[in-house]
């Protein structure tokens, strides 16, 4: 898994190189000093406010992590500082609830130093909502090192990175914040069916969700298997898509898919491995809901790694149709890159961290991008920045802006989010063509809507007199 409790922060020092693509329009936004956190390993989330959300695995005032904020402009703002019973050492995503209030969960801390669940609301205000592993055993799991997911029915679902088999665990949280464990893992020593999940979830259109685990799977040489991507229904029927290592010990369909993975257009999933492939540098992979696996790319490919290596983080589906990501680790200058990957295998290097001397760009990115709906690409760096402890950075592709939807899935009379930039004289929204009622809030950064009687599946359209935007998702309409 990425660093955290149970692994050192250590980078891998592989190679180095010239970076064989030229940079795009990138800006290191803030940079972390310790006291305002440290060490940023997950992507960030975007709010109503039009701001920007994450954690930081260490650093505050207790040094045990952060949560923070920063605007698009780059203004930095520590919201709580972890310690002890509220959980501490944050290593996933935020989730955004419809009331603009966030959800977390932290590795270790609670009631009984195994992990907790919390929510947080942009003023800061901040509230310790479960702790693992209260009762003998770990029935509930503990080591929760993924974020959460917003479930289409305003819950939450997650898990967990041990348990009571040593394997993890995959858990519902109600909106009333009650938690029951869905499935539990096998241990992780010949575990075909998978074991410790440390990606966060993701709900399908098909109302399923989808994960991974860091280990299980088919054997290799360690005997603790290359991992596996799966498939668990909401009433907890679980199924193994496709195990890692399945051709050889050496792993050369990819190993440790550590970042989980992101639906398609068509319904496949898309995701990385850390380790294996033709290179054992990591690879992009396809996987269909059948469990056919095509391998997109290998990393190292390249002379002296210049397109990088070891990509820890999942990838982003952008409004362009390709996907983005990072690699921990290669690049130009061997501390990481953010990369573009066409649904064919088309492959770009965007940007190779520590293009300066002392890294002020950021180095080492262990988290995923975020594309805000301003077009732009936002994403955090462990390392680097102006003191070291790591940075936020944009990067801008051109792309245009667009609206994102929470939640992306209802039936007629759900409430629905609508964010975006600059909406506060949008005249119209529609979802598939059928007009729906609809309030601004005061920033201009989010509208209220709600599911529309004769609404049908397909895009949300906001007409503003800037333009139409449209949703870089289609809503699904449940019957």
């Amino acid at each position: 898994m990425k660093p955290g409790i149970f692994l050192a922060a250590s980078l891998l020092a592989v190679c180095a190189g010239v970076e064989h693509a030229s940079a795009q329009s990138y800006t290191t936004l803030a940079s972390f000093d310790g006291t305002n956190g440290a060490g940023p390993t997950a992507s960030l989330v975007q709010s109503l406010d039009g701001n920007f959300y994450g954690a930081t695995l260490t650093g505050g005032a207790n040094r045990y992590g952060t949560v923070f904020r920063v605007t698009p402009a780059g203004t930095l703002t520590m919201l709580h500082s972890f310690k002890g019973a509220d959980g501490d050492n944050p290593a996933g995503s935020l989730a955004l609830d419809t009331d603009g209030a966030l959800f977390g969960t932290t590795e270790t801390g609670g009631q009984t130093n195994l992990g907790t669940v919390f929510t947080i609301t942009p003023a800061g205000t901040f509230n310790s909502l479960y702790s693992f592993c209260t009762e003998a055993g770990c029935p509930d799991g503990s080591v929760p090192a993924a974020g959460l997911v917003r479930t289409f029915d305003g819950g939450f679902w997650g898990t967990t990175f041990l348990g009571s088999n040593e394997g993890g665990s995959v858990f519902r949280m109600t909106p009333g914040a009650q938690l029951s464990t869905v499935y539990t893992f096998c241990p992780p020593a010949h575990c075909a069916l998978g074991a410790n999940p440390s990606a966060a979830l993701v709900q399908s259109t098909d109302g399923n969700f989808y994960g991974t685990t860091e280990y299980g799977g088919f054997p290799p040489l360690d005997g603790a298997g290359g991992g596996t991507v799966f498939r668990i229904t909401p009433q907890g029927e679980f199924d193994r898509l496709y195990g890692f290592c399945a051709d050889s010990a050496a792993c050369p369909d990819g190993q440790t898919p550590t970042g989980g993975v992101v639906e398609g257009a068509d319904g496949s999933f898309y995701g990385t491995t850390v380790y294996g492939g033709a290179t054992s540098f990591g690879t992009v992979f396809n996987l269909t809901t059948s469990g056919a696996l095509t391998t997109l790319y290998n990393f190292c490919s390249q002379s002296g790694c210049t397109d990088g290596a070891n990509p820890y983080a999942g990838l982003t589906i952008g409004t362009d149709g390709n996907l983005y990501g990072t690699t921990s680790s290669g690049g130009a200058n061997n501390r990481g890159t953010i990369f573009e990957i066409t649904p064919t295998g088309q492959f770009t290097v965007l940007y190779s961290f520590c293009a300066q001397s002392g890294c002020p760009d950021g180095e080492a990115p262990y988290g995923g991008l975020l594309q805000g709906t301003d077009g732009n690409f936002y994403g955090v760096t462990y390392l680097g920045g102006a003191h070291g402890q790591g940075a936020i950075f944009k990067l801008s592709m051109g792309l245009g802006p667009f609206v994102s939807l929470l939640p992306v899935a209802g039936s007629v009379g759900t409430q629905v989010k609508i964010l975006g930039t600059n909406l506060t004289a949008a005249t119209s929204v529609s979802f598939n063509g059928i007009a729906a009622p609809f309030t601004v809030n005061s920033r201009g950064t989010a509208i209220s809507t709600s599911v529309p009687a004769g609404a049908t599946i397909g895009t949300i359209q906001v007409v503003t007199p800037g333009g139409t935007l449209s949703s870089n998702v289609a809503f699904q309409v449940l019957q």
